[in-house]
């Protein structure tokens, strides 16, 4: 009988019994709720065939789909501060959660840079991840930010910053507000050395970051459906008393009202910026060239 339990058992049952489906299999668009296939939703950029809902796209995923070739090469974090400088804990201590949050997306923090070619011209990119923390901005930001200001400097190369995030980093107190002066400088420091500064708003983009660099760019593009804005819609009802406009916040409703310039599909991002960076930087423009090739 050992031969049949043993051995013949556990094939018939592993004939019989449904195969384990990952999590990550089929994913649902929150946008018109189909469920799809995960495969077809990576070669798509994460935007919703059906719909054109645009989810959130991973920092690595955006330089690829960015850049010629998909090639770039990114640019270390020359930050050097505390990681705790307030010895910081709610439920949790704060260098937990910055050790849970690196292991999770192998990221050093919430920003990552990189140097790449986009329809040949050089540009330099900081592009925030969300998954980090909600891409909140504390010391380290703001230093990826400058340095990504004087990076651009020394190669005399145009800027583009992909914001997402939720605001100032709580846990860093006062020293996360003293980013957002510090990365105006920065912005300044490019307008000075008179080469162009591109914001591209992702959702979320709030809080502290639109309070500061993200509002100050030469151009703001804006990803369809983005949420972009300082505090929450319900945050404001309750301020003021009133009942706020369907789609308050959105990248279309900005758009209609000035607070951007253009709300552009993410297939359409790479050849929007290359031209509006030839056009700034008085280059010929060259014919596109598909970034995935």
């Amino acid at each position: 009988m050992n031969w049949i339990t043993n051995s013949v058992l556990p094939r018939i049952k592993a004939l019989v019994q449904p195969k384990e489906i990952p999590d990550n299999f089929w994913v649902k668009c929150k946008g018109c709720n189909e469920m799809l296939f995960h495969r077809q939703l990576e070669e798509n950029l994460q935007v919703c065939p059906r719909c054109d809902y645009h989810m959130p796209l991973t920092s690595k995923n955006r330089l690829k789909a960015l850049f010629d070739g998909g090639s770039y090469e990114e640019i270390a974090l020359n930050d050097k501060t505390a990681l705790d400088p307030l010895k910081f804990r709610d439920k949790r201590k704060y260098l937990d959660r910055i050790r849970e949050a690196r292991n999770k997306t192998g990221l050093q923090d919430a920003i990552s840079l990189a140097c790449g070619r986009l329809n040949k011209l050089e540009i330099i990119t900081a592009v925030f991840s969300f998954e980090f923390m909600g891409g909140s901005m504390g010391s380290a930001v703001g230093n990826a930010i400058i340095q990504a200001a004087e990076v651009a400097i020394n190669k005399n190369a145009p800027l583009v910053i992909f914001p997402s995030s939720g605001g100032a980093r709580m846990q860093e107190g006062i020293l996360s507000l003293m980013q957002l002066p510090r990365t105006i400088i920065a912005t300044q420091m490019i307008k000075e050395a008179e080469l162009p500064f591109i914001v591209v708003l992702t959702n979320p983009t709030t809080g502290g970051v639109t309070a500061s660099f993200a509002m100050l760019g030469d151009i703001h593009i804006a990803e369809p459906g983005a949420i972009i804005g300082f505090a929450g819609k319900r945050v404001i009802e309750e301020t003021i008393h009133e009942k706020l406009p369907e789609g308050f916040q959105s990248a279309e409703y900005l758009l209609d009202h000035g607070m951007v310039d253009l709300v552009i599909r993410r297939h359409d991002l790479p050849k929007t910026l290359s031209t509006l960076l030839c056009l700034l930087m008085n280059k010929a423009i060259a014919s596109s060239s598909s970034s995935g090739e």
